[in-house]
């Protein structure tokens, strides 16, 4: 059983390690302004996402079948030999390890591509507002138009 928890969580490792290297790419893909890469890269880290998902699922299953009353991997520790306690600590030191290295790449990722979205809207609003036209423009008669009115008025004419 402590074997099938083991390779469980050496699969997770691996899992995270693959995981870091998308978000590594993902980081590099937005740097290079490439959409299409991001889009596709972000796909791969959903679906491994989900792999995780599915394996943590399974090993609570295991546990708790084993060990019922136990919800967590530190829980059972406490409940085997010392030296295969020992062996899981390692691997789950090496498993927290590898969260962290993800969880900081994907603040990374995150914050760029904020800042990326925050950049290109200001371009736009700058854009947007150089092509309205100002106060000093040609009417339809050659003379100078009138300033755009804040209020609207149902009725033109003369008295």
């Amino acid at each position: 059983m402590l074997q099938i928890i083991q390779a469980n969580l050496s699969r997770q490792v691996r899992a995270l390690e693959l995981l870091s290297a998308l978000l590594e790419e993902e980081f590099a893909a937005l740097m290079g302004r490439q959409p299409q890469e991001v889009s596709s890269l972000e796909l791969s880290v959903q679906e491994l996402m989900r792999q995780l998902v599915a394996e943590r699922m399974q090993l609570r299953r295991l546990i708790a079948a084993r060990y019922p009353g136990a919800e967590r991997l530190h829980e059972v520790l406490a409940q085997i030999p010392a030296e295969d306690a020992a062996a899981l600590a390692a691997v789950l030191a090496e498993l927290d390890k590898s969260e962290q290295i993800c969880a900081m790449q994907a603040d990374k990722n995150r914050q760029l591509a904020l800042g990326l979205y925050d950049q290109s809207m200001q371009v736009l609003t700058h854009l947007h507002k150089s092509m309205q036209p100002t106060t000093e423009i040609y009417g339809k008669r050659g003379r100078y138009a009138k300033a755009p009115q804040g209020q609207a008025s149902f009725f033109s004419g003369r008295l």
